[in-house]
């Protein structure tokens, strides 16, 4: 499931969990609504390793997108205790993001 995320959890939530995948997105970006269904079966395959949160960059997730450094969407960011560990920029195949999320959780 993709948690709806909002700046504040940034402290309360990402800095303290052992791995989360924050995916960057905006309502208006069709790839971005493309990318939905593919993170939300990927969070059900790795529920037990990993966090799963939806960011909107015009709404909740504006201040963390910014202090990330996204400046495309959808940017899906791999953090572990807080700390990036690795992003993908762009709409890609679940095959693609599976192979990404394989190599760093």
């Amino acid at each position: 499931m993709l948690i709806d995320f909002k700046d504040e959890q940034f402290e309360t939530k990402i800095k303290n969990e052992e791995v989360s995948i924050v995916q960057f997105s905006a309502e208006w970006c069709a790839p971005c609504k493309a990318l939905i269904p593919v993170m939300e079966k990927l969070s059900d395959t790795y529920k037990d390793k990993a966090s799963f949160y939806y960011a909107d960059i015009e709404n909740g997730g504006i201040n963390t997108g910014s202090a990330a450094g996204v400046r495309g969407v959808p940017t899906v960011i791999v953090y572990k205790k807080g700390v990036e560990v690795d992003r993908k920029v762009g709409g890609v195949a679940e095959s693609h993001m599976k192979e990404f999320l394989d190599k760093n959780i």
